[in-house]
């Protein structure tokens, strides 16, 4: 039985390491040749990719720091937990909500500056500046909500709980989530749409070069006087230069993030927490139990669940033996890999191929066992970005 090397990279939750059975797996945090990597927030750009890497789990959500083009280009599917964050982000959001709405923190630093002798003395200091910080109350108010996948489902789904009008945009809306969502969320025909009719806007996509400054100055433009910006997904999709010139007009009363910088950290509209989205015990759990469960069967049965760059596949295991087999996504490829085994006089029992833009993944399984010069025949084929047998 091949026993695996999982290389971690970053400190991962042991609910999620215990799904790995030692007597299959050996998990370090220095390790050479492993055939997989955990990793967290750890920055994988600069690193060596191995030889021996057949897959990449990243114990959370955004995978910006992993060099996915580089390991798809060699073959190797890349695993992330999208969900497994999802409350305890959607908590932090409703919470950066109220903290705007009604001016907590400013009203906090407020009282924790009173220096007098005697509680009489606060009590009138109170009472006289309790007006600075008036704010208002959810109900009625509309919520934007950009971005409808797992966090975005949740936050909308709570907004209406909490008694606001939940206005939701996104044109790659999964079936999955949309059986998720309220029937309440009314549907927005464009992002201008949003921006234009809400008084709090949230945003809950992925950064990419289609979102990057998502929101800039013409969008900005179209919100309400005072309304509520709250990004809790990338710093790169609020343009900041236009962001505090709409902070500074007042077009923007409140801006809540988790991702701080120079420029905003100390602005006196803004509240920025340190990256705090999925800091729950809970949510570190969930996330490692799932991608330590994806990576499991990877490697042990070759099925790819919730992998970022390669399809989704799966199929049941078949008495036999297996090869999984990562290529282009090209014309008669999978003419080609049944050829080679045919010649070997391999009769196939089951077969599956998927793609996913340039990318495609294989997997068959064979009667008999795949003689090695049978094997190095499937993995030359012009196109074929990796191959394995799979025990």
């Amino acid at each position: 039985m091949t026993r695996f090397k999982v290389l971690t990279l970053n400190s991962i939750a042991v609910a999620g390491l215990d799904r790995l059975p030692r007597e299959r797996y050996e998990i370090a945090s220095e390790i050479g040749h492993p055939d997989a990597i955990l990793v967290r927030s750890a920055d994988m750009h600069a690193r060596e990719i191995p030889e021996s890497l057949k897959a990449v789990g990243r114990a959370g959500v955004g995978v910006n720091n992993i060099p996915v083009d580089d390991l798809s280009r060699r073959g190797i599917p890349v695993f992330n937990a999208p969900g497994a964050n999802a409350n305890a982000v959607k908590e932090l959001v409703i919470a950066g909500l109220l903290l705007a709405a009604r001016h907590l923190c400013d009203a906090w630093a407020f009282v924790r500056g009173l220096d007098y002798g005697d509680d009489a003395a606060i009590d009138q200091a109170v009472e006289e500046n309790k007006k600075r910080f008036v704010g208002f109350e959810l109900p009625g108010k509309r919520l934007g909500v950009i971005g409808l996948g797992a966090v975005g489902v949740e936050v909308a789904n709570a907004a209406l709980a909490l008694g606001m009008k939940v206005v939701g945009y996104d044109p790659q809306l999964t079936v999955e989530r949309a059986w998720q969502l309220s029937s309440s969320v009314e549907q927005a025909m464009s992002l201008d749409h949003v921006f234009a009719r809400c008084d709090a806007v949230t945003l809950h996509t992925p950064l990419t070069q289609q979102t990057r400054s998502l929101v800039n100055a013409q969008r900005l433009a179209l919100m309400r006087q005072g309304a509520v910006l709250l990004n809790f997904a990338r710093a790169g999709i609020v343009d900041e230069t236009a962001l505090l010139a709409a902070l500074e007009t007042g077009k923007v009363g409140a801006y809540v993030t988790d991702f701080p910088t120079r420029q905003l950290k100390d602005h006196a509209r803004v509240t920025a927490l340190p990256h705090l989205g999925a800091s729950t015990g809970e949510a570190e759990e969930k996330c490692a139990i799932m991608v330590a469960d994806q990576l499991r069967e990877f490697l042990e049965e070759g099925n790819i669940r919730r992998s970022v760059n390669f399809p989704e596949v799966v199929m049941p295991r078949s008495q036999g033996y297996r090869i999984g087999i990562a290529n282009a996504n090209v014309p008669n490829m999978v003419g080609q890999i049944t050829t080679r085994l045919a010649e070997a006089s391999l009769n196939i029992v089951d077969l599956i191929n998927r793609s996913r833009g340039d990318l495609a993944y294989t997997l068959v399984d064979v009667e008999t066992a795949i003689p090695p010069a049978t094997f190095e025949r499937v993995r030359a084929i012009d196109g074929v970005l990796s191959a394995r047998l799979i025990e």
